[in-house]
């Protein structure tokens, strides 16, 4: 993984943001359901599908509107 991204911090419940799915959701068809489409928002800020963030210490991937888990930081 890249470690020159930027450290985004957690979602701002106060800004747009794309769900964050996890490994054990069971709701992971309703999740599907509320995204974007091929962008994903994480505080106010659009990504492409299959961009990569990171949030504190974990790794996300844009994936049609909802962000998967990509792995952990590294310390």
């Amino acid at each position: 993984m890249d470690k020159e991204l930027q450290n985004l911090g957690g979602p701002d419940p106060e800004m747009k943001n794309s769900p964050i799915a996890a490994e054990s959701d069971e709701d992971f068809d309703a999740l599907r359901q509320e995204g974007e489409g091929p962008v994903c928002y994480f505080n106010d800020r659009v990504f492409g599908d299959g961009e990569y963030i990171r949030s504190g210490t974990a790794y996300l991937r844009c994936d049609n509107g909802l962000w998967m888990p990509a792995g952990n930081v590294e310390d």
